[in-house]
């Protein structure tokens, strides 16, 4: 199974789980990233890997047209079901790959990506195709989860991510981001730091983990050198791991040329 299918697979089982996700549904940083927009309410917008389409959903009523695109059938129909029970009427649903995206050259005025990423095995291309799409001094809001700038404990984080979950592919240092992005024509409007806690029950229930993996991912994690502990602020109860602190950021991105 390419990473692909693995993501299909891994996503397609837990559509539901994320229409209802706390993170997903409620977090900050979604209310932050229609913030960054600047929106006249004439733009025709995608937003990419959509997932259950909270992102399409909040940027809907503030935008002319609006596409929801996302590889996994199951998720897309989930977000269709989610934003039309909303009242959204101006949003269309397709179906793909989002390194490889079918639509037309400089079809959007806003390319949206909340919180997938990381998934994506081929990032330079994503962007490629998000350049491609966007009209020139268009804005790219990407959202995304970070990996620490030190490289321990980028390759810590990393780790516990895909032992959670093996459709995941790396979540990538802020300075790895400045770098992809400005080979691929996008200049860099604005950009700020949030992090998030993520409730370790919660967060290994999303996934459906078998409770023997998450007990070695548990174990893995108490065992994990304390400036990484520290780091990511793990917080420990009776031998249980209770949460820990992971931090993304949000970037608005100008296509320059």
């Amino acid at each position: 199974m390419d990473e692909k299918q693995n993501v299909q697979k891994q996503f397609g089982r837990n559509a539901d789980a994320y229409v209802t996700s706390t993170i997903h549904a409620k977090g900050k940083d979604l209310q932050q990233l229609l913030a960054l927009a600047e929106l006249t309410g004439n733009e025709n917008a995608l937003d990419a890997a959509t997932g259950t389409g909270h992102t399409a959903n909040a940027f809907a009523p503030y935008v002319s047209r609006m596409t929801a695109f996302d590889l996994t059938p199951e998720m897309l129909a989930a977000a269709k079901k989610f934003i039309n029970g909303n009242g959204h009427a101006n949003v269309s649903f397709v179906q793909g790959d989002a390194e490889h995206m079918p639509f037309a050259d400089d079809e959007f005025d806003i390319v949206t990506c909340r919180i997938a990423p990381h998934h994506f095995p081929n990032v330079e291309r994503f962007l490629s195709e998000v350049s491609r799409v966007l009209k020139k001094n268009g804005q790219f809001l990407l959202d995304d989860n970070t990996a620490p700038e030190d490289d321990e404990i980028d390759q810590f984080y990393n780790t516990i991510e895909k032992k959670r979950d093996g459709s995941h592919h790396r979540a990538w240092k802020k300075s790895e981001w400045i770098g992809m992005l400005e080979r691929h024509g996008f200049e860099i409007d604005e950009a700020r730091r949030y992090t998030k806690t993520f409730a370790f029950d919660d967060w290994c229930g999303r996934m459906q983990l078998p409770g023997a993996e998450k007990e070695a991912l548990n174990d893995f994690i108490l065992h994990a050198p304390e400036n990484i502990r520290k780091k990511l602020r793990v917080k420990i109860k009776e031998s249980q791991v209770v949460s820990f602190l992971a931090e993304s950021w949000l970037v608005k991105a100008i296509r320059r040329f």
